[in-house]
């Protein structure tokens, strides 16, 4: 099947998908922490078996950090890890959804990849993937009718024995991609407590909970659930100084 034309009324969607024999996956799903996945460094030649994807490993610390490329380094699904340079603090929250994010090269399979299968079914890769918990979540534009998502997704996964979901949908015209980095900037502790501060009318006037009632909730103390909302919220209002 042909790549069609990506028209500029198409759709947006975020997919959390599972596949076989994925480094990553096998990493995140036994380790705290995430990967994201930039691209393909070396496109594979003709009689090729491997291809270098440039990559950010992630975490709340450095050990953190730390175990999840040991993981990854011991996985049968991948080769040797090159890294290339070590960010901390302030640096590390732009790049990733973590306090610390290493960068590397790792070679491994083309045939472990789904996104080949993933664009021959329409679904073009738009942001770098995310890895965490044995998940990965792929922001797309979807080249084909919004009727035909549906199908071409299970295609997918009886090709690659991937289980797909998709989190999130809309058209090109009703996305909001700034909202979207932004909110990737948070880490998965700070996105959480945000969402659930949301969801549960916090934001709203008056308030529909109490920042006690949250933190019961999610089983924290206040002062920590405060914290984790002050950093999300100023990373929301202005990235650019956190």
């Amino acid at each position: 099947m042909g790549v069609r034309g990506v028209t500029r009324a198409g759709t947006r969607l975020t997919l959390d998908l599972w596949h076989p024999n994925c480094w990553a996956i096998e990493a995140t799903e036994k380790h705290p922490g995430g990967i994201l996945a930039h691209a393909i460094y070396h496109a594979p030649e003709a009689g090729a078996s491997t291809v270098n994807g440039l990559f950010t490993a992630y975490g709340d610390s450095a050990a953190e950090v730390e175990t999840l490329l040991d993981a990854v380094a011991a996985s049968e699904h991948g080769g040797d890890v090159q890294e290339l340079q070590e960010r901390f603090g302030q640096t590390a929250a732009r790049v990733a959804p973590g306090r610390v994010a290493r960068e590397f090269f790792l070679e491994y399979d083309p045939c472990d990849m789904i996104c080949p299968t993933l664009l021959r079914h329409g679904f073009v890769h738009s942001a770098p993937t995310r890895i965490e918990g044995g998940r990965e979540y792929w922001k797309v534009c979807f080249a084909g009718e919004r009727t035909e998502i549906e199908s071409e997704l299970d295609a997918v996964s009886e090709e690659t024995g991937a289980e797909i979901a998709i989190e999130r949908i809309a058209t090109s015209d009703t996305v909001e991609p700034e909202r979207e980095r932004r909110l990737g900037t948070l880490t998965p502790t700070q996105h959480e407590v945000f969402e659930l501060a949301r969801d549960r009318g916090y934001y709203q006037w008056p308030r529909g909970v109490s920042t006690r009632e949250l933190a019961a909730e999610l089983d924290i103390s206040k002062t920590t659930l405060l914290e984790h909302l002050r950093k999300a919220e100023a990373k929301l209002l202005d990235p650019e100084s956190h």
